[in-house]
């Protein structure tokens, strides 16, 4: 995939991960890098696991980058939340 395609990838994964997941951080940045790194957690899971990755724009490509983007977004929300519990 070219660079604009991973841009969109990224975009669109990151947005339904939030919406998935219910993040309320704001900010295309965030969201972007969200999607980016669902798209590398979720296409390294689905080559592990003997499938392709995410090798062209495609509706399978974007599904995989936002499953993986949901499965970053609830390991920060439970990271995040072991923080503040040991706190208060």
């Amino acid at each position: 995939m070219n660079f604009v395609a991973w841009i969109v990838v990224g975009l669109v994964a990151g947005l339904l991960g939030r919406w998935i997941v219910r993040d309320d951080r704001a900010g295309c940045l965030y969201t972007l890098a969200i999607g980016v790194l669902g798209a590398l957690i979720g296409g390294g899971l689905m080559q592990w696991s003997g499938r392709d990755g995410i090798d062209e724009f495609s509706i399978r490509s974007m599904l995989v980058a936002a499953l993986g983007a949901v499965l970053l977004l609830l390991v920060l929300q439970a990271v995040g939340s072991r923080g503040r519990s040991r706190r208060g």
